[in-house]
């Protein structure tokens, strides 16, 4: 059952840039939606500035069709225990959520009635298994992404929606590092450029020697990979990537167990992948989201402050404080989420 969560009392809390932004030029602000829970969204997916879904901690999703002034509770039932990290929405009505975990913890379910109902349309059965992102190339064509089962990452992909999937071959992936896996922490360690229909992909990853970036052009059956450039460790590496069409990217990352200090964690890319170059003014902190806005203008979040950059990713400033985990832009409008069950949609002040 849907349940509805009303803004009437909450009300909206703007929260205003912070500084690196001259007088006259217009600064984007955070302006916070009030939702009611206090689940950590890792997993956003923005439709347009009025219809967004969000996933999360303890089974929770949220779905808004009034550009946040109202939430909906739309849960999978018997999902509590359960760990969201990542959804993709089409529309008001039909999302793919992912839960993580390992074996049969990680699942995917899929809803085309607003989340009234859910289908649970894929169960890991391999205990080495465990899935991080899932990404769609088209609104038919999906992909998720496994940490290496076997010493190469696995794919999953799906033809019809999300409404069935397949483990596909290896045969196309190179090889895993010793240690080498990929971050679950704002649904965009695998990514598309912008449901494009084109069959390019990218996933990123760290852990090990070196972070890496995986590309595919034959939606996911053969795969290159390329260094980063980014830090790697235990608990460093990429942890988010975005491409605005087939040849432009940006990735950032960082160590989540030390945010206040990533120095060389972002990077841009002008060939697809094949090549990254570190930025010439980074955000200097861990950063666990990326995400286009429009033309050369892109935002990063993490849980210690937000970024943008208005040069394609070789400049950043920070204008924000606040802790967001997932930074996504849909149709103009752009969102973040993160823990305390925060969720908040860009504004600009002049």
């Amino acid at each position: 059952m849907i349940r509805k969560l009303s803004m009437a009392a909450l009300g909206l809390v703007t929260l205003a840039a912070t500084s690196g932004f001259s007088s006259g030029v217009p600064a984007p602000s955070w302006e916070l939606s009030g939702t009611g829970v206090t689940a950590r969204f890792r997993g956003l997916a923005p439709v347009s500035d009025r219809i967004a879904w969000v996933a999360g901690s303890a089974g929770t999703i949220l779905r808004t069709v009034d550009g946040g002034r109202a939430w909906q509770r739309v849960d999978p039932p018997g999902t509590a225990d359960l760990q969201f990290r990542d959804i993709e929405a089409f529309d008001a009505n039909h999302a793919v959520a992912l839960t993580i975990g390992e074996g049969d913890q990680s699942r995917l379910y899929a809803t085309s009635d607003g989340g009234a109902t859910w289908t649970e349309t894929f169960r890991n059965d391999d205990p080495a298994a465990f899935y991080d992102c899932v990404t769609f190339l088209d609104r038919r064509h999906g992909l998720a992404l496994s940490d290496p089962v076997g010493g190469r990452f696995r794919i999953l992909a799906t033809a019809d929606g999300g409404h069935s999937w397949q483990v596909q071959p290896t045969d196309g992936m190179p090889e895993a590092l010793p240690g080498e896996f990929a971050f679950a922490a704002s649904g965009t360690c695998l990514v598309t450029a912008d449901h494009l229909g084109r069959g390019h992909a990218w996933f990123a990853t760290g852990g090990g020697e070196r972070a890496r970036t995986f590309a595919t052009t034959d939606g996911g059956r053969t795969w290159r990979v390329t260094d980063s450039g980014i830090p790697s460790g235990p608990s460093a590496g990429v942890y988010s990537l975005a491409f605005r069409d087939p040849w432009h990217g940006i990735a950032v990352g960082g160590d989540y167990a030390v945010p206040e200090t990533a120095l060389d964690a972002a990077a841009t890319t002008h060939d697809g992948g094949r090549t990254w170059r570190p930025a010439r003014t980074e955000p200097g902190e861990y950063r666990s989201g990326a995400a286009w806005m429009h033309g050369t203008t892109a935002l990063a979040v993490g849980p210690t402050g937000s970024d943008i950059s208005r040069d394609g990713g070789r400049t950043w400033t920070e204008f924000d404080g606040g802790s967001f985990d997932a930074v996504r832009c849909a149709d103009g409008a752009c969102w973040a989420s993160g823990e305390q069950g925060r969720v908040a949609r860009l504004t600009w002040r002049h």
